[in-house]
């Protein structure tokens, strides 16, 4: 089949085709006489398992680790797992980083809804709200002092 019909049966678009085959997550397919790509069912599938893995949040390194050992004749499998932990620890701290930003910019909403005086700005500054969010933000050092244990 040609790229067309396969960037229509397996739902990745002709262009993100060219580029796997580029860079090797998709075999280099048998020209026809005319010089236009000629793919098989094969490709179809492993198409369709990479817009998956994607579809998971896999990264493309990932992606070719997976597709190597199954060329390879291993099964996938384990890694497939191996990278799915990996892959759901990076979501857990990304989840995180998005929880403490969204507090974050509460903070500078709440702080925000108090009245400001224009003349009150110091020469040079901007906006204070943004400093006064990020002084909120962080902790004082009695709050920040851990008492060592014995």
């Amino acid at each position: 089949m040609r790229i067309g019909k396969l960037a229509e049966r397996s739902g990745v678009r002709a262009k993100t085709i060219r580029y796997y085959e580029e860079i090797g997550l998709l075999a280099e397919p048998r020209r026809l006489a005319n010089g236009y790509r000629s793919f098989g069912e094969d490709d179809c599938e492993r198409l369709r398992f990479i817009r998956r893995a994607k579809g998971l949040g896999l990264r493309l390194a990932a992606i070719r680790g997976i597709l190597e050992l199954y060329d390879a004749g291993g099964v996938p499998c384990p890694r497939v797992r191996q990278v799915a932990r990996q892959r759901l620890s990076e979501l857990d701290q990304q989840i995180s980083r998005l929880q403490q930003l969204r507090s974050d910019v509460a903070t500078l909403l709440e702080t925000a809804d108090e009245p400001y005086n224009v003349e009150t700005r110091m020469d040079g500054e901007i906006c204070p709200l943004i400093d006064v969010a990020e002084q909120a933000r962080r902790p004082s050092l009695e709050e920040s002092y851990v008492a060592p244990t014995n």
